[in-house]
């Protein structure tokens, strides 16, 4: 039997990037140790891991990512050129100056790759949410198809029970739903 869905460029990413992890890794137990492009393939492998799991996470089949791919691409820069900078920078010494607090490679890995990507992500992500991550539709759906899972589970004799607003987390109406048993 033939699939008909397609396997998104994101999950083949994904895999090629845990593929140049493990070859990264595996090197070091070379004779020798690790050779010098080790690492190098380790932070392309780990950065374009980053981006695809996110792609994957934000993509819908039959939906573009829009300018998701910009902020993706721009994570990925940021992560390889964080990653690559704190690999190419000469070893501290005791007299090497902090940044911001912080010897020089670990000041790169906090403040670069853990927060400049907060910067655009969280807005790339809001801008396109409704159009790429959750539509209406989809939401639409959703509710379709747990009130179906309702009704059938209701079978053993639960009901729905509403609570008023203010009594508890709830739909964004104020209205939660609380299953009960018979």
């Amino acid at each position: 039997m033939e699939s008909t869905t397609r396997t998104p460029v994101s999950l083949w990413g994904f895999m090629l990037a845990t593929l140049a992890i493990a070859v990264a890794y595996g090197s070091a137990f070379l004779p020798g140790g690790a050779p010098a492009w080790s690492p190098w393939l380790l932070a392309i492998g780990t950065a374009a891991s980053i981006v695809s799991v996110m792609a994957l996470g934000a993509s819908r089949p039959g939906r573009d990512l829009g300018i998701l791919r910009l902020a993706f691409a721009a994570t990925f820069v940021v992560v390889v050129g964080g990653l690559g900078l704190a690999l190419s920078l000469p070893a501290e010494t005791a007299t090497t100056p902090l940044w911001l607090g912080l010897p020089r490679r670990a000041a790169i890995l906090l403040y670069g790759i853990g927060l400049l990507p907060v910067l655009f992500l969280p807005v790339a992500y809001a801008m396109t949410f409704d159009r790429v991550t959750l539509s209406e539709d989809d939401l639409r759906r959703l509710r379709e198809r747990v009130a179906e899972l309702q009704r059938d589970a209701r079978g053993d004799g639960s009901r729905t029970v509403e609570v008023p607003p203010g009594t508890g987390a709830g739909r964004a109406d104020g209205v939660t739903t609380v299953e009960t048993g018979a």
